[in-house]
């Protein structure tokens, strides 16, 4: 056996004798809610009582720093210099979840308590993201156990408040891009393709959330009275959606579809196994752009959706025409299309059609980003996988949800490479989330093996 071998069997080990699954365990334990009111306690707990002690113990020197939005969740930054003239990779995880729902689980199961069953490993966080940071984190001390230096230089960038939206990180890593410089950005986080196939992808699509508005007037009025006179706010708002959407999904916003497909993207997701696999949903064939394999559809078109929609009282309702309707709206959207244009275009596409009284309410977005699958350092992190797995990896240009992959990919300008050791039925932002624990041990052998191949040094053209 070679070194690396052995480094991609010590992670194996790692798993093997029980030490993943109790620093796990204690992750889990953390309620380190980033919703709402959240629990600020125990988001800063997270990162001083669980990631600080770690990677002090890995020879990094850690920096918690505070929130430049106020926001409760602070940002740890922790460096390992090795020497001048290495390349350096920056890695990210965020430790915090989104609410626990804790009445809502499965009997037997408790979002801030794993519970090891058979063949899933349940708990809030085991999926996103404290189980995948932990596997690279565990990933690396294989590393360094076995050569006794990673041979490059690392910086570590932990977030608390990814599930709200990261509010604050860009302003961060704007203030702090020195800190924070790197050579590629390689982290973990969202599903795989499919559970048995290792995944790589170099950025998300983006998203951004909106309400759409319809107040007609302050009061409701007697439907017997005044029905047939009154405008129905309710009715108003369907047609504007209706607008928006066809009845298959497909997007009329023309300023929301992109002129074409690229080429590279097309070749790399038109023929994509999508939605395969125990636990997934049976995929509606002619809903979203018509044409469009799959893989199109999820990975290089965007996508409208209607998240919530009220008129009146839905618990107790009234007969009497209601005075206001709202949905709360997002679309998940591809390159060129920035945040800033989103906005903009619908209301000048509503406007055209009559619908100047319903008012659009934006919402925190994040910006769409990708990088080619022909970037030499996505073959080099593909061969160092499959040498690994045995298993070519399925090559994603973006993932189809959203990461604040743009701080990484525009702010800092780093090629981004994500590494994802989850898989689309583990209900991440669902009651009962879990992990398979077959996939999390090959996720520590890959990440050994893609460490040791980056002490190696990377390809001359990234």
């Amino acid at each position: 056996m070679s070194a690396r071998d052995d480094a991609v069997a010590a992670a194996a080990g790692a798993f093997d004798d029980g030490r993943y699954l109790a620093a796990l365990a204690e992750l889990v334990s953390y309620r380190s809610e980033s919703q709402g009111a959240g629990e600020p306690a125990e988001l800063d707990r997270y990162l001083t009582a669980a990631m600080v002690p770690r990677l002090e113990a890995l020879g990094f020197a850690c920096t918690v720093h505070a929130n430049p939005r106020g926001h409760p969740g602070r940002f740890l930054v922790a460096r390992r210099h090795e020497a001048a003239g290495l390349p350096t990779v920056l890695s990210y995880g965020h430790g915090d979840v989104i609410r626990g729902y804790d009445e809502r689980w499965s009997e037997g199961l408790a979002p801030w308590r794993l519970s090891a069953r058979a063949d899933r490993w349940y708990g809030r966080g085991t999926a996103d993201n404290k189980g995948q940071h932990l596997v690279n984190l565990m990933a690396l001390e294989a590393v360094l156990a076995t050569r006794g230096r990673l041979g490059f230089n690392a910086v570590w960038l932990i977030e608390m408040g990814e599930e709200a939206g990261s509010p604050g990180l860009a302003e961060f890593c704007e203030a702090h891009r020195a800190a924070l410089a790197a050579d590629l950005l390689l982290a973990s986080d969202g599903p795989r393709l499919a559970a048995e196939r290792p995944t790589l992808f170099m950025g998300s699509r983006g998203v951004m959330n909106f309400d759409l508005v319809c107040e007609l007037r302050r009061a409701g009025h007697h439907s017997g009275n005044w029905g047939g006179l009154l405008a129905n706010p309710g009715i108003v708002l369907v047609h504007a959606l209706a607008a928006i959407a066809s009845r298959f999904g497909q997007i009329r916003v023309t300023g929301w579809r992109p002129a074409e497909i690229p080429v590279d993207v097309a070749h790399a997701v038109r023929d994509l196994p999508v939605g395969t696999g125990a636990d997934m949903p049976e995929i509606d064939p002619a809903w979203g752009e018509p044409a469009l394999m799959p893989g199109e559809k999820l990975y290089a078109w965007p996508s409208f959706e209607v998240l919530a929609f009220t008129c009146g009282d839905p618990a107790k309702p009234a007969n009497a025409i209601p005075p206001r309707a709202e949905a709360r709206c997002h679309l998940r959207f591809v390159p060129p299309l920035q945040p800033h244009q989103i906005v903009p275009i619908l209301r000048a596409h509503l406007d055209e059609r009559g619908f100047e009284e319903v008012v659009i309410v934006p919402h925190e977005a994040m910006a769409a980003t990708r990088l080619s699958p022909q970037h030499p350092l996505v073959r080099w992190a593909a061969a160092s996988i499959e040498r690994t797995t045995g298993k070519p990896a399925a090559l994603l240009p973006n993932l189809g949800g959203s990461l604040p992959n743009a701080v990484f990919a525009a702010t800092l300008g780093l090629p981004t490479l994500w590494v994802p050791h989850s898989y689309a039925g583990c209900r991440q932002h669902d009651t009962d989330e879990h992990v398979l624990p077959g996939l999390m041990r090959e996720a520590l052998q890959l990440m050994a093996g893609l460490w040791w191949d980056l002490g190696e040094g990377l390809p001359e053209a990234a």
